[in-house]
């Protein structure tokens, strides 16, 4: 494995862009729809284990798991590039010195944020559109998550680096890992100990922290190809604005998400009527489903960072561009056999969560025009991501803003007033058509002006 992974970093500016996409992808892909896999059987424990009204409740942390997710991603991401372009550049000490900034700043972002949140958890998930019927399990799900932020957030950051320096496998090993403690742990906790939500809470931080020993041990290691070094420099001003300023993108990206569940949350209270908390509960159904997909695709985008950022860094334009093309063709066969699955099979998926009726019914309709734009989304993703591993975040920041932000919140704002529920769904399907269109544009014009890139214009 170490031999391997020595080796690899060069492999990514020579063997073929088909042979280094499956090798970096596969794993990547495996991982991710593994982390979605656990999200979906929390969920399916939760909504059998405890109740429709604790679906509802673990819908109304969305937001908030998506702000815990950003301030992790602001730096994971962010590392995990420049260290991918200082490998391209083969300036090796660099990429040795991000992991040690990665480490530092994954640390100080999870003290300050894991430790605001917990002491204004109430009033935050009351803002969020938390009811008196879900706040008690909101608040349950969440104090467990926040006294984990430690673990989960240098656990994350390190596997975008373990990926990005030359180790896909072990990355997917530890997330991997990660799932596997939570499945075994949370019925558990849930059904034979009765903890409740609690319970799949704590099976999720067990996992990461058995992820994070995972992580821990290989970059301590002197035998892996980038690892911590203590003469090394662990807080250094320009890695730290770099890993900000190309991280800012996936960063905004979830700030944006936590935004658009707040709209929605509270569009589906208001035009829900009695049935509000079902509402919100049957999106929680049809955003975890959304999301196994999405994060298939996010599998795709991760393995096609590292080979993106090698061959941009070592000015390998046409490789850059054929890894694009592939990734593209990739992305929008996970997201049309999402569309296929929820258009034929609804019930079916609904049913996975609840054994509620009502809920069901409500989750089907949302899923019937949700997706009916899904396809294009994979597209817009595998771009998005594309000017993020170039190095090119404003770019990257602003297709991530039409989706969740630009498109999203004026038609959540209109559209629910004229079609009720149904104006709910039909703005993220309308979204989702206009921000495709959008990237679609911007590459075509962006792509030849990256063909005139060479490493030695690449400011990191």
């Amino acid at each position: 494995m170490a031999e391997q992974a020595a080796q690899s970093p060069v492999s990514l500016g020579t063997l073929p862009v088909k042979k280094l996409l499956v090798q970096y992808s596969v794993p990547a892909i495996i991982a991710s729809v593994a982390t979605s896999l656990y999200n979906i059987v929390d969920s399916i424990f939760i909504g059998r284990g405890v109740g429709a009204m604790a679906i509802a409740g673990l819908a109304i942390t969305f937001p908030l798991m998506n702000l815990v997710i950003a301030f992790c991603t602001l730096i994971a991401v962010g590392g995990a590039t420049i260290s991918s372009i200082f490998l391209g550049q083969k300036n090796y000490q660099r990429a040795t010195d991000v992991v040690n900034n990665v480490f530092i700043l994954c640390l100080i972002h999870s003290f300050i944020f894991g430790g605001i949140t917990l002491l204004f958890l109430d009033e935050i998930l009351l803002f969020f559109g938390a009811t008196a019927e879900t706040l008690p399990y909101a608040k349950e799900f969440m104090q467990i998550i926040l006294y984990g932020t430690p673990i989960s957030y240098i656990f994350i950051g390190l596997n975008n680096l373990m990926r990005a320096t030359g180790y896909p496998k072990k990355a997917m090993i530890s997330a991997l890992l990660s799932v596997a403690v939570n499945v075994v742990l949370a019925p558990l906790f849930i059904f034979v100990f009765g903890w409740g939500i609690k319970g799949a809470a704590g099976a999720t931080i067990c996992g990461q922290f058995a992820a994070f020993v995972w992580v821990m041990v290989h970059f301590m290691s002197p035998k892996s190809f980038v690892h911590f070094q203590l003469k090394g420099h662990w807080f250094t001003g320009k890695i730290i604005s770099s890993i900000y300023a190309i991280g800012l993108s996936p960063f905004l990206m979830n700030v944006c998400a936590c935004i658009v569940v707040i709209f929605i949350n509270k569009a589906l209270l208001d035009y829900g009527a009695s049935a509000g908390n079902l509402a919100v509960g049957a999106y929680g159904i049809i955003n975890r489903t959304a999301m196994f997909f999405v994060m298939i695709v996010f599998g795709v985008t991760q393995g096609m960072q590292p080979i993106v950022g090698y061959n941009y860094g070592a000015g390998h334009i046409d490789r850059v561009t054929q890894t694009l093309k592939i990734a593209i063709l990739l992305g929008v066969s996970i997201t049309t056999s999402g569309c296929l699955i929820t258009e034929f099979f609804p019930d079916t998926v609904s049913s996975l969560f609840t054994i509620e009726r009502t809920l069901i019914e409500i989750a089907k309709r949302g899923f019937h025009i949700y997706f009916l734009c899904f396809p294009l989304v994979g597209a817009q993703i595998v771009i998005q991501n594309f000017f993020q591993s170039v190095g090119r975040p404003k770019i990257s920041i602003f297709l991530s803003l039409t989706r969740q932000l630009i498109f999203l919140i004026p038609l959540l704002i209109l559209a629910p007033r004229w079609f009720g529920i149904d104006g709910v769904w039909g703005a993220m399907t309308g979204s989702d058509f206009l921000a495709f269109i959008v990237a679609i544009i911007t590459l075509f014009f962006q792509i030849r002006h990256l063909r005139h890139n060479t490493a030695a214009g690449i400011n990191t």
